[in-house]
């Protein structure tokens, strides 16, 4: 009878701790990282905090006292959603245009781990410790943020997520630091899979959604880039590129507008519902 018991408490450790624990299939999570885009660079202004459903929610990545907020915990998804002092980001507008369109039993959560100025190659878990060596000073503190491991903090609160309810994408918005390397789509192609892997996910259930640089016609600086980016889909069959023509830009030619991240985040989310077989009625 021991030798059964002492079994049974080895299989149980053996298996995954996301299977442990009740998920509820009606929690839709995204995980959502990159670099300044997609950690808000825009100013949030007060229509971006008002009438937001309570079925929209974030879970916290780091200690934010400021908006008494504590890591791993669930959030109504008020802005900000990336760190405790950043901006409006897409997926500010991608849960609530879902939260819009889907049937009012499903919920949507959001984790967003995203570092301005950094280059793909800090997703790298085998190799980001040389790259953060090679960072500039400004950037250290917000890597820091995350234990100086911003990959690590993803798969860290996605696995407290998947306690919860089921990862159903991935949303990236990274490119600008990696202008004009063709080897690009290459490195997301690592960080999906190691995502994939780390998380016990399957590709043809959880895409992924990469948004495109600022264009050229609104002055994007970066706007090269997004003929690399038009090619990812060829690397990753089960990833989609979210166009961001007609996205207002600010002066600097690399940061959307508020009102660009709106309407990118309503694109990120017009794909999803695609990809998950409902028509876009509602624009929230």
């Amino acid at each position: 009878m021991k030798i059964k018991i002492k079994l049974l408490l080895l299989a149980i450790l053996m298996v995954p701790a996301s299977k442990i624990f009740s998920q509820d299939k009606k929690l839709y999570i995204f995980l959502c990282f990159g670099q300044s885009n997609m950690e808000g660079n825009a100013k949030i202004q007060p229509q971006d905090t008002f009438n937001i459903d309570a079925r929209f929610k974030v879970l916290e990545a780091v200690d934010c006292p400021n908006l008494q907020r504590t890591k791993g915990n669930w959030y109504t998804a008020v802005p900000p959603l990336s760190r405790c002092n950043t901006g409006l980001t897409p997926a500010d507008y991608f849960g609530r245009t879902l939260i819009a369109n889907l049937p009012k039993d499903v919920r949507v959560g959001v984790i967003n781990v995203a570092v301005g100025g950094c280059k793909i190659e800090l997703f790298d878990k085998d190799n980001y410790q040389t790259y953060v060596t090679t960072a500039p000073q400004w950037m250290i503190g917000m890597i820091n943020a995350y234990d100086g491991n911003p990959y690590g903090r993803l798969v860290e609160m996605a696995k407290i997520a998947q306690r919860s309810g089921i990862i159903k994408g991935i949303l990236l918005h990274q490119g600008e630091s990696n202008t004009g390397d063709t080897t690009w789509p290459e490195k997301v192609k690592q960080v999906y899979s190691n995502l994939l892997k780390d998380l016990h996910l399957k590709a043809k259930k959880v895409p992924l959604l990469a948004g495109e640089m600022v264009s050229a016609a609104q002055g994007g600086k970066c706007a090269s880039m997004n003929a690399v980016i038009a090619t990812l889909p060829n690397t990753i069959p089960t990833a989609h590129v979210i166009s961001s023509a007609d996205c207002p830009a600010i002066p600097d030619g690399l940061h959307f507008s508020a009102e660009g991240y709106r309407i990118l985040g309503k694109r990120y989310a017009e794909e999803m519902l695609k990809l998950l077989g409902i028509e876009m009625k509602v624009t929230e």
